[in-house]
């Protein structure tokens, strides 16, 4: 109509931004810096610094009684004709091979023991772990002490039940090294396997089984669909485990076999010891020690990326 104003509503206020939300998120995201400050500095200071003091040595000639002198891509160059360490790594392979068969073999056979309802099955289960509690070297000495061929009680034992005339030389050929080596490894760390195992057995929900069985199936079933899928992220932990730690083998080894006979049973980390304090070239060994870390890391990331996929 004409004359008339119409009236326009007041254009709205623009408020301020409210800060006081950002402002707590950037205070708890302080907070939490400062938490994990010291435990950054001594990752830093206890990993990512020796890291950069081994890869530094990897580019030296660095005698163990000298002074180092830069030499380029050299020491990692003179790998491929290094024998021993070469050597080392096919026997590392076998041994990693070996023991993580027996010992997951073992342990599901354990387990089967240690997880039944009757009277002593606690028993079992202490008496499975405490090996593991032993120190590696500690372990190493008794099983020498127990396996030599002067006052060794294992050859004792053998002599008494009539299987040998003499010493039964557990050490003496590098089969029967090997062999005495990995019975020392499975009495060793058979206990973490089993306790781990025991752990993850008892997360399964036992209803699924009560269901399992009231659908007919069998206990191989039962296993194969229920046990072994629920399973699978201990199953994966530990075998991660148990390869990284057999393909860094190195106390058992120094103490019991010495690297004999006849440097059969060198491993990977043992040809990195005799490189750095046999041959006291510590750059060379620095070297090796680069391969190997670069090696595991790989080893490592391929691993997890299977089990993603395999979970997805």
């Amino acid at each position: 109509m004409a004359g008339t104003t119409i009236a326009r509503a007041p254009a709205p206020v623009e408020r301020p931004a409210r800060t006081r939300p950002h402002r707590q998120s950037t205070r708890r995201s302080g907070a939490g810096a400062l938490f994990v400050a010291p435990l950054a500095v001594i990752v830093a200071v206890i990993f990512l610094v020796p890291l950069g003091v081994l890869v530094f040595m990897s580019f030296q000639d660095w005698p163990l009684l000298g002074g180092p002198e830069p030499n380029g891509l050299e020491n990692y160059a003179d790998i491929a004709s290094n024998d021993l360490f070469l050597g080392s790594i096919t026997f590392t392979l076998i041994y990693t091979a070996i023991t993580t068969i027996v010992i997951f073999g073992v342990s599901f056979i354990l387990v089967a023991v240690s997880a039944s309802t009757r009277r002593g099955a606690r028993f079992y289960r202490t008496a499975f772990f405490l090996p593991y509690v032993v120190g590696t070297a500690a372990a190493a000495l008794i099983w020498y002490a127990s396996v030599n061929d002067q006052n060794g009680i294992a050859n004792e034992v053998l002599r008494a039940i009539g299987l040998t005339d003499g010493p039964w030389g557990f050490l003496s050929t590098p089969g029967k090294a090997l062999f005495t080596t990995l019975t020392l490894v499975v009495w060793k760390f058979i206990g973490f396997q089993v306790l781990v195992l025991l752990v993850g057995l008892q997360s399964i929900p036992a209803a699924l089984y009560e269901a399992a069985r009231v659908d007919g199936a069998s206990a191989w079933q039962r296993l194969w669909h229920i046990t072994f899928p629920l399973l699978r992220p201990t199953l994966a932990l530990l075998l991660i485990m148990s390869i990284t730690g057999s393909l860094l083998a190195f106390d058992q080894f120094l103490v019991l076999t010495k690297g004999g006979p006849d440097n059969s049973t060198i491993t990977v980390m043992f040809a990195v010891y005799n490189t750095a304090f046999q041959k006291f070239d510590l750059g060379k060994a620095a070297a090796l020690s680069v391969v190997l870390l670069l090696t595991l890391v790989i080893l490592n990331a391929v691993q997890f990326r299977f089990l993603r996929q395999k979970d997805s």
